[in-house]
């Protein structure tokens, strides 16, 4: 391509990158145009062709892709654990793009492993960690491995080395722990069968007593309890399990003890809700995704652990990648340290939006956050059917439309439902116990109480109309 040629595209590229950022303050525009699958399929030209259309059909497909995608910039996208736009962040992704970094050495990408270094150790500070290292990973699920691996090196030194014997190694889980935690087990080699889940009390939270009553009933079965693992912000209750209760019951027992704080690390940056986390510094590892409530593109999540020397024995390649890795660089090449070869430079989005908004700046996000949803929740009990179906903790919000001589599950699962069908507030469908819940997620800076009030109407708008018989309008 041209120069001249290669400005003009950009021009272009820009200027639909600019409209899609402008539409998030549109309020006549939707947040998806909801289609089933087979349909889309139909109205959309997704065949790879033998001969390539040209520059300026790609600016074409950007734009239908534009078209058809949620959303995720919008206020109104509150379905996940995470939304919004940080512009800061996404100079930092496009970037990261356009050098096109590899992580695991230090001869081709020294800039980006100093600030990936930096922010690690950064992390361990602000998490209470005096020693340890860490890596970037694919995300939470990625982190939980990595902590549950940490965990069965820690039990067993030689398991990298002779294979690993699983059936008697049992982890522990509180029953909300995030569905990862499966996999995990599957992936380290104990199956699902040898992860207890873990009573939780009414909000959700982990009972340390329960937990001390699986690790002995384990133990007298000839078990080998080797790996706990506690939440900060559960998936749907956004509950923070007793993270210096459950550490003593794990130091007491000489067990690995690893926290999902996927979803709940920012809150160690506030003053206000550090204490959700209280005790983290005694777990073992943790991980804590900045593409949740931080706000980063995705994908930016971290592992941290005190122990390095375990790490490095999980991720060892035993030097054969005589390649890649020389003495000389031992001491900085963060492949040592990581299970992915090639991995992507996501430190790099994370550090600049950092150093743009401070961790001062974090501290009010995190706050603003939770003021609002606490602002919802108060709407949501001053609404004559509404009902919060769980203590808050976080910025999960967690209700259900109710009315007497209905099914409620049915209901509440048909409101979201055409919710998702119009296309304007997008809020997830969850479950507690045998309970269908609404959840919205408050984790989106242009979220404010106006759009909150218009959440609430719109949901005792679609509930009045499913009890009344009105058919939808889309």
């Amino acid at each position: 391509m041209r120069g001249d040629t290669l400005g003009d595209f950009l021009d272009n590229l820009v200027a639909r990158i600019a409209g899609y950022v402008e539409q998030s303050h549109n309020e006549e525009q939707k947040t998806v145009d909801y289609l089933p699958a087979s349909s889309r399929k139909k109205i959309t030209d997704l065949s790879l062709p033998l001969e390539g259309h040209g520059t300026e059909a790609i600016l074409d497909d950007i734009d239908e892709f534009l078209k058809q995608c949620v959303k995720t910039n919008r206020p109104e996208f509150m379905n996940p654990l995470w939304g919004g736009l940080n512009i800061a962040g996404f100079a930092g992704e496009v970037i990261a793009a356009l050098t096109n970094q590899s992580m695991y050495t230090y001869e081709l990408s020294p800039i980006a492993t100093l600030i990936e270094k930096a922010v690690i150790e950064r992390m361990m500070e602000i998490v209470g960690y005096g020693e340890g290292f860490g890596t970037l990973t694919t995300g939470g699920s990625n982190g939980n491995m990595l902590g549950m691996l940490c965990a069965r090196q820690y039990a067993d030194p030689m398991s990298s080395l002779n294979g690993f014997d699983g059936t008697k190694y049992v982890a522990f889980v509180s029953e909300e722990a995030h569905y990862s935690v499966l996999m995990s087990a599957n992936v380290i080699g104990i199956g699902h069968q040898n992860l207890i889940k873990v009573k939780c009390d009414s909000g959700g939270r982990m009972k340390p007593e329960s937990l001390l009553e699986e690790i002995n009933r384990a133990a007298s079965n000839d078990r080998v309890p080797f790996c706990i693992i506690a939440t900060s912000g559960t998936t749907v209750r956004g509950a923070f399990d007793p993270l210096r209760e459950i550490a003593q019951i794990a130091h007491d027992n000489d067990i690995w003890l690893h926290v999902d704080a996927a979803w709940g690390g920012s809150c160690l940056f506030s003053r206000r809700h550090r204490g959700l986390m209280d005790g983290v510094e005694l777990a073992d590892s943790i991980c804590w995704d900045a593409h949740k409530m931080m706000g980063l593109p995705l994908i930016c999540s971290v592992f941290l652990t005190k122990n390095k020397s375990v790490l490095r024995s999980v991720c060892t390649h035993g030097d054969s990648a005589h390649y890649l890795f020389h003495d000389d660089t031992k001491d900085v090449d963060l492949g040592r340290y990581s299970l992915q070869c090639g991995r992507r430079n996501d430190s790099l989005k994370l550090w600049i939006a950092w150093r743009e908004i401070g961790d001062s700046g974090w501290a009010k996000m995190v706050e603003k956050y939770c003021d609002l949803s606490g602002y919802l929740e108060d709407l949501v009990n001053d609404s004559e059917h509404l009902s919060m179906m769980s203590e808050r903790d976080w910025s999960n919000v967690c209700f259900r439309y109710e009315v007497n001589d209905y099914d409620l599950n049915e209901l509440n699962t048909e409101i979201r439902n055409r919710m998702m069908r119009e296309g304007i507030n997008l809020v997830s469908r969850s479950n507690i116990g045998d309970d269908v819940v609404i959840r919205a997620v408050v984790a989106n800076p242009l979220i404010d109480e106006k759009l909150l009030r218009s959440l609430i109407t719109s949901i005792e708008r679609h509930g009045s109309e499913i009890i009344n018989n009105i058919p939808a309008e889309f």
